[in-house]
């Protein structure tokens, strides 16, 4: 994967040690964006499509979800990421039903607990590898895992700005 055909992102991999700041900027647009009308966060454009607040809690889960899996690169060679589950979480977390202030305080909790083991890579440790499941099982580096992570933050903030408009 080197660019996201919807969102236009591109996957530089030189970005990786600017993520850690650039992850914490993100959450706070999601903040502000958690502040508009709870019917508004709540509404789906289509039963397919997750509200902003579906996917708001959906980012909050990345981000904790990802920096375990930072941790797991670190403490052993190759570990397997599995699969988060991200569309049973949905329903199973019960995303459309919480409460958006606590939303908002979570993902940037989330966020500044990713950004903080970010910050702790060694140039050596961005390049430790995991089995990541998504877009197909393959090996990636630390250095793609927060690239990606910042797609995500990204694809998904457009996302909610889209519905919200």
């Amino acid at each position: 994967m080197t660019a996201c055909l919807e969102c236009g992102f591109e996957y530089d991999l030189a970005l990786a040690p600017t993520v850690s700041t650039l992850v914490t900027s993100h959450a706070d647009a999601y903040t502000d964006l958690l502040r508009a009308d709870p019917p508004a966060l709540r509404r789906r454009s289509s039963p397919e499509v997750w509200s902003p607040l579906e996917y708001a809690c959906h980012m909050r889960d990345v981000l904790l979800v990802q920096r375990e899996r930072v941790l797991a690169a670190r403490r052993g060679d190759t570990p397997v990421a599995e699969s988060m589950g991200r569309d049973e979480r949905v329903e199973h977390d019960g995303y459309a039903d919480q409460r958006p202030a606590d939303v908002a305080r979570q993902l940037r909790d989330a966020a500044t607990l990713f950004a903080n083991v970010l910050d702790r890579l060694s140039p050596a440790d961005w390049e430790r590898a995991l089995i990541y499941p998504f877009p197909e099982r393959e090996e990636r580096s630390l250095r793609w895992l927060a690239v990606h992570t910042l797609h995500e933050l990204r694809h998904h903030l457009l996302d909610i700005r889209h519905q919200l408009a």
